[in-house]
Parts: structure tokens; C-alpha cells; sequence
């Protein structure tokens, strides 16, 4: 600004001194001949009306006398582009320090520390021997510095590069035709890549782009294969089921708090106005147009990969925040990283699918049937204790089945408790059935022992001992074959015989 005031002064100053120049050079003319002359002017312009007057052509200024206002002019523009350009603070790239071009152009950081790794760079492209001004749109962008960890460089894309022997504009097929040439880099970029021109109009239009490739956003989701790969394989992965196209911009200040808060956490987006996610919204508040819902998933076990007899399948569990809003939405993730939130496990993996009324209604079906159940179920066990505290009051109403279902509790309970008490544990399937063979062998043999045949029985094939009847008749010559059985007699009961089975 010094420089162009300066020229402007110098061209007003040269002006008015060649204006009066002129003007002291002129014939003096004095008051009488002057007004005589008006009127004899006028006297023959009334007579001649409709003549045209003729016009005297006047003299140009000198060129050499402008001349140099010109060229001060000239050079405090020229200046003010230059002391714009440094006052900008946007450093150039020195193709000498390796260290800077590796992280620059492949993400390598040997500084050891993490802040260095994880910056974007920003770079346009202009030869050191330019006297171009640094491009306008770059120094806007510069200046409004939306991006965080973003740096803006300056560097000679066309210059060889001493370490690798080739230029940018070779390695990275950098287009230099394209005016501003700028490319981008950082972590989140497998290589730099060129601004397209679309985006190189305005310095916000730049930035536009710059937050789109550089800043970490939810992943949008949109099949099933997505929801799987991208979210239900993760670790961790949160899911915000849109009620609309676009989210409210409370949804919006949430993701992007969520997104800085849990960088290792997967966060993942889908617009449930238009798709369903079976087996998945039956676990949620039922959908309502622009109304968000937020879960968060947690692998259970397995992966993608599956074998082909069925093992290693993906198993995931899920939890969902009370409503969409900072504060439910950040305790839900914490929760779930902290292992402290109760999760749901899912029996099938959810599925994207269009949403149709015929879904809609087979998820209102589902929740009538669910809240049909439940409600029987606390019916059951109100009855079943009301039952309980009158029979415990001795009035001998209840049920007799109730009463059987209640002893049979009461059972398992005990049981249960003493198992715990003596460190029983349960047995296996085998040790049942050898327990009850050797049971079976055991009976057998009692049996064996205690089985006397009755007198009119015939004698088993086979059995080499026989069986014998006393005879009265043989009993006195073959005494000595057979057991002598005494007559005792007791002085109660006379007439009772009474065996020695010994």
C-alpha cells in the first residue's frame, strides 16, 4: 500500500506541474480585448445559427512527461504483489531436506513424534524463478484454515528430486496445464492427489474440498455388504439410523464431537427413511420420519471369513443409546469400549433392505407379538405368586399344579444350592449309562441269589446240580447225601417246623 500511494502521488505531482507549465507559457490577454472579442463572438454565432461550429483540435499531451508516473505506478503494483506474497506466511518446500519431502509426499515421519504423522499437507505448485503472485485462491484457503492439522506449502513441482531422480509432476502424474496446480497428502490419502479445477474457483470452495479428503466422516452405508465390511467386522463400530436425508445440524455437531472423541471407533451412518435394517429396528423405538436412532455394535466372535462347515461366523452384539443426542450417544460408545453396557445378542446379522410397507408391517407384528409375550409372562409369575403367599397363609386354595410347579422349584433350587456347597459337578452322558449298567449287574446278581424256584417248577435245561425233593422213604438209607434238617421244637408253637437254611 506504501508503494502504490507512492506511485499515485508521484503521477499527481508530474500531472500539475506539466498543467501549469502550460498555462504560464499562454499570452496574456487584456479584460477589454477579451470582452470585445466574447461579443463579437456571439454577434455572428446568432447570425450563423445552424452552422456548425467548427472545433479546434486540441494538442496531446507530452509522453515523456507521463512517462515516469507511469512506470512508478507500475512498479508499486508489482511491489505490493511481492510483499503480499511474504507477508502471507506460507513457507516454500526446499528439495534438499529429505525428511520434509518424505513426509510431505509419503506420509513418512521420522521425527518420532505423533503430531507430524498425522498432518495434511496442502501444496501448490510454482517454480522458485516465478514472478506470478502466489495464487489468490491459495492464500484464501490459507487464511480461513477450516481443516484442522492441515499445512499449506509452497513447492517446485517440476525440479528433480535429488534422492529419487525424478520430479512430482513425473511420480505422481501432477498436471501442470491446470491453473493453480495443487495437490493434497496426508494419512488419509494412499497417494497426493491433484485438486480437481471444479474446486479451484474460490478459496471456501477449496476448503470445501479440503474437509470432504482430509477430515474423518461417518461411512455411509448403503447395502448389506457395507454394513458388514465396514461396520459389523469392526471391534467397535457405531450405527446413526438417519430419520431423513439430511440430519439435523445438533445430529451433524454430535458425529463430528464423536468422531474426535473416539478416533479408533468406527462410525457409520444409513438414511432409514428410505432403507430397513432387518433384524436389527425390531430392537428399536419404531421409526418416525426425521427422528434419529443411534446403536452400537460389539463383536462377539468369528469374522467374514467363514469355513465351509459353518464355523467362525460373525456373532455381534448391540446397545442402543436412550435418544440421538451428544451426551446418550457418547456414554453409549463409552460404555461399550468400558465393557460396563448390557448388550443385546443378535441371532442374525442385520440386512439392508428397501423399506416397504410390507416390512413395516411384519415389524409391528413382531413388536404386538413380543409385547403379548412379555405380558403373559408377568401375568404368570403374578399368579404364581399370589398363589404362593396363599398357601404359605395356610388357606389351602391354590392349584394343585401350581403347588407341583412350585415343590418342583423348590427342588431344583435345593439342589442347585447343595451342588454349589460340595462342589458336585454335573455328570457327563457316559458316566450315566456306566452307572446304571453296573446298577443292572448288581440287581442280576442279587436276584441270581435270592431266587428259589417253587416245588411243581421243572428243572432248568443245563443245570448240572439239579434240584431234589426229600422223600421220606430214601431219607433213612442215603442220610448221607443229603443235608440233615433237624426238627426243633419251641415251646410257644409246637407244631412249627423251622429250617436251618444254613
Amino acid at each position: 500500500f506504501f508503494f502504490l500511494f507512492l506511485g499515485v502521488f508521484v503521477f499527481t505531482r508530474t500531472a500539475l506541474a506539466t498543467t501549469t507549465t502550460q498555462h504560464r507559457s499562454t499570452t496574456v490577454i487584456p479584460y477589454h480585448s477579451y470582452i470585445q472579442t466574447l461579443s463579437h463572438t456571439n454577434k455572428y454565432r446568432v447570425m450563423a445559427k445552424g452552422v456548425p461550429k467548427k472545433v479546434k483540435k486540441g494538442t496531446p499531451p507530452p509522453v515523456d512527461k507521463l512517462l515516469k508516473p507511469a512506470i512508478g505506478v507500475a512498479l508499486a503494483l508489482v511491489a505490493y504483489q511481492f510483499m503480499r506474497g511474504l507477508g502471507s506466511g506460507i513457507a516454500r518446500i526446499s528439495l534438499i531436506n529429505e525428511v520434509e519431502l518424505r513426509e510431505v509426499l509419503y506420509g513418512d515421519s521420522t521425527s518420532g513424534s505423533s503430531s507430524s504423522s498425522n498432518n495434511n499437507y496442502v501444496v501448490l505448485c510454482q517454480s522458485e524463478e516465478s514472478t506470478a503472485p502466489i495464487s489468490s485462491v491459495f492464500q484464501d484457503a490459507y487464511k480461513e484454515k477450516s481443516t484442522t492439522a492441515t499445512i499449506f506449502r509452497v513447492m517446485d513441482c517440476q525440479a528433480t528430486i535429488p534422492s529419487t531422480g525424478k520430479s512430482v509432476v513425473e511420480e505422481f502424474q501432477i498436471d501442470m496445464k491446470q491453473r493453480p496446480t495443487i495437490f493434497v497428502s496426508g494419512p488419509t490419502l494412499p497417494k497426493p492427489t491433484q485438486v480437481p479445477e471444479k474446486h479451484l474457483k474460490t478459496g471456501t470452495m477449496l476448503n470445501k474440498y479440503l474437509r470432504a479428503k482430509l477430515e474423518k466422516h461417518a461411512v455411509k452405508i448403503e447395502t448389506t455388504q457395507d454394513l458388514r465390511t465396514k461396520c459389523l467386522s469392526k471391534d467397535v463400530c457405531a450405527l446413526l439410523l438417519k430419520g431423513g436425508k439430511k440430519a439435523p445440524s445438533h445430529i451433524k455437531d454430535a458425529v463430528s464431537k464423536l468422531l474426535k472423541e473416539y478416533p479408533d471407533v468406527t462410525l457409520a451412518s444409513v438414511d432409514t427413511s428410505v432403507l430397513y435394517v432387518l433384524h436389527l429396528e425390531e430392537y428399536l423405538p419404531e421409526f418416525q420420519k426425521d427422528t434419529a436412532r443411534f446403536v452400537v455394535f460389539r463383536k462377539v466372535s468369528g469374522s467374514m471369513q467363514t469355513t465351509s462347515d459353518g464355523g467362525g461366523r460373525l456373532i455381534t452384539s448391540m446397545t442402543a443409546a436412550d435418544h440421538a443426542s451428544y451426551g446418550p450417544m457418547s456414554n453409549a460408545v463409552a460404555q461399550v469400549l468400558q465393557k460396563t453396557a448390557t448388550m443385546q445378542k443378535l441371532s442374525s446379522l442385520p440386512q439392508i433392505k428397501t423399506r416397504t410397507k410390507k416390512l413395516e408391517e411384519s415389524e409391528r407384528a413382531k413388536r404386538q407379538r413380543k409385547a403379548e409375550q412379555k405380558k403373559r409372562q408377568a401375568e404368570s409369575s403374578s399368579s404364581s405368586s399370589s398363589s404362593s403367599s396363599s398357601g404359605g397363609a395356610g388357606g389351602g386354595s391354590g392349584d394343585g399344579d401350581d403347588m407341583k410347579e412350585e415343590r418342583r422349584r423348590e427342588r431344583e433350587r435345593r439342589r442347585a444350592e447343595h451342588n454349589a456347597a460340595h462342589n458336585v459337578k454335573p455328570k457327563t452322558p457316559e458316566e450315566i449309562a456306566e452307572m446304571e449298567r453296573k446298577r443292572r449287574e448288581r440287581m442280576e446278581q442279587e436276584a441270581a441269589k435270592w431266587n428259589v424256584a417253587p416245588d411243581d417248577a421243572p428243572p432248568p435245561e443245563g443245570d448240572a446240580g439239579g434240584s431234589y425233593t426229600f422223600d421220606e422213604d430214601d431219607y433213612d438209607d442215603e442220610e448221607e447225601n443229603y443235608v440233615v434238617v433237624e426238627d426243633v421244637v419251641d415251646s410257644d408253637q409246637d407244631d412249627e417246623d423251622v429250617i436251618d437254611l444254613d
